[in-house]
């Protein structure tokens, strides 16, 4: 479908056709323009003109005959000045939205502060919230709009402007404006309507509870959509340190390796038992309150479950920490004069020592930066569930200034980060922590939410993990599987480790070998430790990457459709002729049309699944052991030449056919799981033929026995 009917399609009738990108004229202008084969400057460095000087000739020389008193009617001029004034309009009308947004809200406010909820008031909210949602698809259907028609105008005639008019639009309000303080107030009004109460601190340590955790990432576009969803069921959890205008806050965390990045290869490979050491701290400037944090890798299917623990240091603790130098004894003499009681501290002292330890004998040191905004939601103290949501996510590389001595643990902010130093990540990413006690069930809302077709999960999805990975690529031995995902493919070969991705091949894209931008050869065929078990050849014959980026398409159940929508973004027209999928979404510029490529997908395997396997495989063997026995017993005791005999060897390669299936399932099935192909495991053809070859051959022995009682009992009729 053409943008100019897809933007047709979608106009929202509230706000009326006038109101949004006049598409169609531009596109008209430009294609008039084109007619008259306007030619390029001969001299832009000139800087002097003629005022009675004719106009130049077109292309093919010809003299310009669109003319008015002398002035050419129709000129890029006309092109320019429309866009600007539907910039200004597109502007205009934001402003004027949101700001009656905000007076909705403050009227709502005023009805809260009664006794009484007024009736009707969450109807009136859900309008409101639901008007937002529909300015924003607004917004981004106009700035995509303006991205085409840019991209139209560069192509079709000389003087390409499209660089200047984007980077225009960014400084506009419309398009970098934050109206986060929308989403506080909702959050806030939703949580009054609900009635929510601070639940009291509790002590865990009495209670079983089951504690699952599930990365996703989100688009762009995606983002006030899932904000809205959650702050229906959960308030937004401001920080004591965030100041309320807004509903997301500043979080660094420095993580600690050393020279073989030993911690990264343990996370990745899910070692038991494999650590990350981090230093956090909250909000804006330099950092004055961290938390020094360790996290435990455990297998969830042993039973055992990941541990975070953490403990609080001042700025100049942290550097006593890195040189070794931290005095535990004073500290514990600081906290008995606090009160703190014996369990405490001595759980402290555990803690503290085992991770200062670590960073003595591993030789730790601050490797890698990871810096986004956090938006939580959450009930204070309740943590039945627990939603985060980063945004403006990135990775900086820690290595390449001088620590002078342990007395730097992260980058002066004030200096420069070069190109290759830092990694923007595409989209946003959203965590959502469940703690239920055995026997209950996930909160309706949350399967909701997981199965809106906004949310694309990425199973032990890792930022310190894909910040090493891109920004460190010649010290890593492996890469996490969602490196070769298409979606974030700009922003590593952007970061200068396009050498790690998947080739795409020359009959997928029009500029060469590895893609749009030199990708190299892939991880695949770099890193042979890449694969969960096996090697870089063998993956080679069941490749999901390969079969991504040359064509194929998405296999599976409709539950792994949901990653599929969500690397199509709901964008639906044609991007052949005027469209460039990078400008599918605002402001994001990672968007790409994936109509032809089906995104990542890794299935969670644990050990049990191959045992799994290999009991189908021993109850195949069992059933062909019990028709091939069933036959040679018939063979025994039939008359030569009888229909049982024939019976007895219609059966005998059945059985041996129940043995070939066996085996072959057995190794294809385990081939899937190893390399965790998306899609189903299980195969549904083969048992059905199987089936339908013993119920013919059952259905002929009826027949034939039939026919057998039947001439008996007219023979015995007859006399005979």
């Amino acid at each position: 479908m053409k943008f100019g009917k897809y933007l047709k399609q979608n106009i929202e009738p509230s706000i009326g056709v006038e109101n949004y990108l006049d598409y169609e004229t531009l596109k008209t202008i430009i294609k008039n323009l084109t007619a008259k084969q306007l030619a390029p400057l001969t001299n832009p460095s000139s800087r002097g003109v003629s005022l009675s000087m004719p106009p130049p000739t077109s292309l093919t020389g010809a003299p310009i005959t669109d003319l008015q008193n002398g002035v050419d009617i129709l000129t890029q001029e006309s092109f320019f000045s429309l866009l600007d004034s539907e910039l200004k309009k597109i502007e205009g009308f934001t402003g004027k939205k949101v700001e009656s947004i905000r007076r909705g809200l403050r009227v709502v406010n005023e009805s809260l502060k009664g006794e009484e909820v007024i009736s009707g008031l969450k109807e009136q909210v859900d309008g409101i919230g639901h008007d937002f949602l529909i300015l924003e698809k607004y917004v981004n259907l106009n700035f995509t709009g303006f991205h085409k028609i840019l991209k139209k105008h560069d192509k079709n005639l000389p003087n390409p402007c499209k660089a200047f008019y984007v980077a225009r639009m960014h400084q506009q309000g419309w398009v970098r404006g934050d109206y986060s303080d929308i989403v506080v107030q909702l959050s806030s009004i939703y949580s009054s309507i609900r009635g929510d109460k601070s639940v009291k601190e509790k002590d865990s340590t009495s209670q079983a509870f089951m504690r699952s955790t599930t990365k996703y990432w989100v688009n762009t576009s995606d983002i006030s959509k899932v904000k809205y969803a959650v702050l229906q069921h959960l308030p937004v959890f401001l920080q004591k340190t965030a100041t309320g205008e807004t509903d997301s806050q500043l979080t660094n965390s420095v993580y600690l390796d050393n020279s073989s990045l030993e911690l990264y290869h343990g996370r990745l490979d899910k070692t038991p038992g494999a650590i990350a050491v981090r230093l956090r701290w909250y909000g804006n400037g330099l950092p004055e309150t961290i938390f020094v944090e360790r996290k435990t890798h455990r297998d969830s299917w042993t039973g055992e479950v990941s541990v975070k623990e953490r403990f609080i240091v001042g700025e100049e603790e942290v550097k006593r920490i890195m040189r070794g130098e931290y005095d535990v004894e004073a500290e514990k003499k600081k906290m008995k004069e606090q009160g703190k009681t014996e369990e405490d501290i001595e759980e402290w002292l555990i803690l503290v020592r085992e991770i200062t330890s670590a960073i003595d004998s591993k030789l730790l040191v601050p490797t890698m930066r990871t810096q986004y905004m956090r938006t939580a939601f959450q009930i204070p103290f309740d943590a039945t569930v627990r939603v985060s949501l980063d945004t403006n996510l990135c990775m900086i590389s820690e290595r390449g200034y001088d620590l002078e001595g342990g007395k730097r643990w992260h980058r002066d902010p004030e200096k420069p980060i070069g190109a290759e130093e830092i990694a923007r990540f595409p989209h946003a990413v959203l965590e959502i922590k469940l703690e239920v006690k055995e026997g209950s069930e996930v909160p309706k809302w949350v399967e909701e939410l997981q199965n809106l077709g906004m949310l694309y999960e990425v199973h032990k999805f890792s930022k310190f993990i894909h910040g090493c990975a891109t920004l460190l690529p010649e010290d890593v031995t492996s890469v996490p599987y969602w490196i070769d995902d298409i979606s974030i493919r700009e922003s590593i070969i952007a970061s200068g480790a396009s050498h790690i991705l998947t080739k795409i091949s020359e009959e997928n894209t029009d500029e060469g070998e590895f893609g749009r931008s030199g990708a190299g050869p892939g991880a695949n065929q770099m890193y042979p430790h890449l694969l969960p078990h096996g090697t870089s050849n063998q993956r080679g014959k069941g490749d999901v990457i390969s079969a991504r980026t040359s064509g194929q398409k998405f296999e599976g159940n409709p539950g792994d459709q949901v990653g599929a929508k969500f690397m199509n973004f709901g964008l639906n027209y044609d991007t052949d002729s005027d469209d460039n999928p990078s400008d599918s979404c605002w402001p994001s510029s990672c968007c790409v049309n994936y109509e032809t490529a089906a995104p990542t997908s890794i299935q969670k395997v644990e050990p049990k699944v191959f045992f799994a396997n290999e009991r189908t495989f021993l109850h195949w063997l069992h059933m062909a052991v019990v028709v091939s026995g069933v036959a040679s017993s018939i063979l025994a005791f039939s008359k030569p030449g009888s229909f049982g005999e024939w019976f007895g060897i219609m059966l005998l390669p059945i059985s041996l056919g129940f043995c070939t299936y066996a085996l072959h399932t057995l190794h294809w099935r385990a081939e899937r799981i190893r390399l965790r192909v998306p899609g189903r495991w299980d195969d549904p053809m083969g048992p059905t033929i199987l089936s339908v070859v013993l119920i013919v051959v059952f259905s002929i022995n009826f027949c034939f026995e039939l026919y057998g009682i039947v001439e008996k009992d007219i023979r015995r009729a007859e006399g005979y």
